[in-house]
This record gives C-alpha cells, sequence and structure tokens, in this order.
C-alpha cells in the first residue's frame, strides 16, 4: 500500500523539526492543504503556540485580482499565515524528497461565501441555506471551484491534486457550538440534506416536477420520521421514483462541477477523490456517482474508526473503481481514542481491497501519536513490499 500523509503549510514552514520527522516516516506522497476551510488547528510540535486560528476558509495561494475580480465568489486571504503563498512557501520547502507532493484542494466547503450568498447555498426543504455548503446546481459555483483549482497550483510544480467537498455538502456538519449531534435519524439527516435551491429547482423542472410539491413531500415525510423517534431509521416512505430522480439530479450537479475542476487542472497531474461509496453522501468525502470513479486516478474513502462499516466501505469502493483505478483507505491518528493496534487495521484494510493509505494528519497528530503515524506506514510498506515480492514471484 502507498501512503499518502497531509498536512497544513504551517507544519511544514513553521516547525523546523518537520524535514527531520517527515524523512523518518517514509511516506510515498504529502498533501498540503491549497485552499482549505475555516479551522483551529492543534499545532502541538510548534514551542511558541498550541494552534493556528484559520477565521474562514481562504486560498493559501496569492489571490490574483485580475482573475478573481468580476467574480462574487472570491476566497479570501490566509492572513493568519503572515505568507501571502503559505501553501507554495511549504510545497517549494517539499522539493527534492524522496516522496511526490500533492495540493490538497477542498472546494465547496466554504462559511464565509455561503453566508454571503445564501442564494447559492445548499437550502433544505424548509427553506434554511446551510451556509457552510455551496451548491453545485449552480454555474456560478462550478466556476468558482473550477478556477479554486487552477489556482491553488499555478505556477506550483506539484506531481497531483487531491479534491476535497468535490460535490454538495449536507445537513450534518460541525458548525460552531453544534447541537444537532444524534439528533436526526440518518434517513432524516438524508431528507435534511436534499438541496431544494433555485438552481436545483430549475434541474427539477426540467424533468417534470414541480418543486414547491416536491418540498412539501420532504416536509411532511422529516416530519414523520421525527415524530416516530427512530434514531437508527434508515429508510423512508417516499416514492421510489421521486428519491431515485433526487439522487441522479444532485448527481449530474456533482458530476458538471467535478469535470470543471479537473478540466481546470494543467493535464498530467494525478488525481485523486475523497468520496464515499454510499450514493446519498454529502459532505467532504462526497458519494461516488456512476462516473466519478473513472475520471479520477485513486478513489479516497473514509475508514477513520476501525470496524466492519469501514471495511466494508473499501470493498464497495473497489467494487465501484475501475481495475485500473485505485481505493485509498483514509485512516486518523488524530482521534479521541487511540486505535488498540493501527498496523493489524492496515493490514485489514489492505486485505479488503485499499491499495492506498491516507494518514491524518502530518501536524495535528504530536508526540503522543507519532509512532501510531509510524506504526501505519510501516504496516502499509509491508503489504507493498509483500505484494512486488508476490507479483515477481
Amino acid at each position: 500500500m502507498l501512503t499518502t500523509a497531509y498536512a497544513y503549510s504551517w507544519d511544514i514552514t513553521d516547525d523546523q523539526g518537520f524535514a527531520s520527522r517527515l524523512a523518518e516516516l517514509s511516506v510515498d506522497r504529502v498533501a498540503v492543504a491549497t485552499a482549505y476551510h475555516s479551522a483551529r488547528a492543534g499545532t502541538p510540535w510548534q514551542r511558541g503556540r498550541t494552534s493556528m486560528a484559520a477565521s474562514t476558509a481562504a486560498l493559501y495561494r496569492p489571490t490574483r485580482e485580475r482573475v478573481w475580480r468580476n467574480r462574487r465568489l472570491r476566497p479570501a486571504r490566509a492572513t493568519w499565515t503572515g505568507h501571502e503563498d503559505s501553501a507554495g512557501a511549504a510545497i517549494r520547502a517539499l522539493a527534492g524528497g524522496d516522496f511526490g507532493v500533492d495540493a490538497w484542494i477542498v472546494l465547496t466547503h466554504n462559511s464565509q461565501l455561503g453566508e454571503s450568498a445564501p442564494d447559492l447555498s445548499v437550502t433544505n426543504c424548509f427553506d434554511e441555506p446551510y451556509q457552510w455548503a455551496l451548491c453545485p446546481s449552480h454555474p456560478e459555483v462550478v466556476d468558482y471551484a473550477a478556477t479554486l483549482a487552477a489556482e491553488s497550483v499555478h505556477e506550483l510544480e506539484v506531481d497531483g491534486a487531491i479534491l476535497e467537498a468535490c460535490g454538495q455538502y449536507g445537513a450534518v456538519h460541525q458548525c460552531r457550538h453544534e447541537k444537532t449531534d444524534a439528533i436526526w435519524s440518518p434517513a432524516v439527516a438524508r431528507l435534511l440534506s436534499v438541496c431544494c435551491c433555485a438552481g436545483c429547482a430549475v434541474s427539477w423542472r426540467a424533468d417534470g416536477l414541480e418543486p414547491t410539491a416536491v418540498r412539501l413531500l420532504l416536509r411532511e415525510e422529516i416530519l414523520r420520521l421525527i415524530a416516530t423517534g427512530d434514531l437508527g431509521g434508515t429508510t423512508d416512505e417516499l416514492p421510489t421514483e421521486l428519491t431515485a430522480m433526487l439522487l441522479r439530479k444532485r448527481h449530474e450537479s456533482v458530476d458538471r462541477l467535478r469535470q470543471a475542476v479537473i478540466g481546470a487542472l494543467p493535464s498530467g497531474l494525478r488525481l485523486t477523490l475523497h468520496a464515499d461509496p454510499d450514493p446519498w453522501t454529502t459532505g467532504a468525502l462526497v458519494g461516488l456517482t456512476p462516473t466519478s470513479a473513472a475520471d479520477v486516478d485513486a478513489v479516497v474513502v473514509p475508514a477513520w474508526q476501525p470496524g466492519e462499516r469501514s471495511l466494508d466501505a473499501v470493498r464497495r469502493a473497489r467494487a465501484a473503481v475501475p481495475d485500473n483505478g485505485v481505493v485509498g483507505a483514509y485512516v486518523t491518528a488524530v482521534a479521541a481514542a487511540r486505535m488498540p493496534d493501527i498496523a493489524s487495521y492496515v493490514d485489514s484494510l489492505g486485505a479488503a481491497g485499499a491499495g492506498e493509505l491516507h494518514l491524518y494528519h502530518l501536524g495535528l497528530a504530536g508526540p503522543a501519536r507519532w509512532a501510531d503515524l509510524r506504526s501505519a506506514v510501516a504496516a502499509a510498506t509491508r503489504r507493498e513490499g509483500a505484494t512486488t515480492a508476490k507479483a515477481g514471484a
């Protein structure tokens, strides 16, 4: 299994020990965030501070005025880094290493832009906009995402691009002091994530559906499901034809956005898509559409928690990805509870069909968790060596 490890620009530029730790870890690729959402990120390796506060989503590259001046959607500058091109500086600092470097690009997740342009935001059937989520049904959002991707790698030597939030976000999202956790059943969360914005309504009308009637059906079913009080419920009673149409129309907009983003990137880059085998999934790792896996070199699925659910995600993705494509497993070394045996977990992911291990996160995993990263990389390397030896035999 090849290994990719993720980092923020300040993890690399503001920590003198980063290069030596990275060399000792021996990963195959490093992904550096070039466009990212707001966050307060811990800095456990840095002696002069404990966190970096990224107050808004931002482009960590120069925001060139001639590119963005006529666009309502334009990214913020990452002023908190003290550097106009912090991602570029980080990536240039990695040049010459014995590993590939990827631009890690977060696309439609932007609370600042969603709040300033609610008409372009995902909106549920109760007419509540999700300010963290730009809806890909709008050409303006597609143009923004494609331009953001192109500017993320402008005049920068990178080997690949990793696309996150390359589609639609939904109702489930950590926002401010979140008080919706465990409130909605999976079925309710899925229906609350159906976008009913003006752009989606135009698409529905093209298929002969009346948006007002669709919103009413969604509301009634959500209220019925809430009244049952089944937090584990996964099914609804909407007409099968309606749900199939809603999913198809979402996938059409997701496909348009992804293809525009890919078309805006330089040719020759290795393309990796953060995704989920469940076609209804919204968020950072969007649900696979029937065509998305064929557009990229690798699909990375969530495998944060050890267990059958993560292994099944890998198996389902492996079945959906073409034979020449790769499935990656996204594993965290910074979860609240440590994995008791991360090496064995990596082995099980490989046996389930994962050809890559994506590790989160080189800056957030401090001294207490670094051994977990080493163990995970060692296990992935052993599997890669065993596979190579078997192929040679």
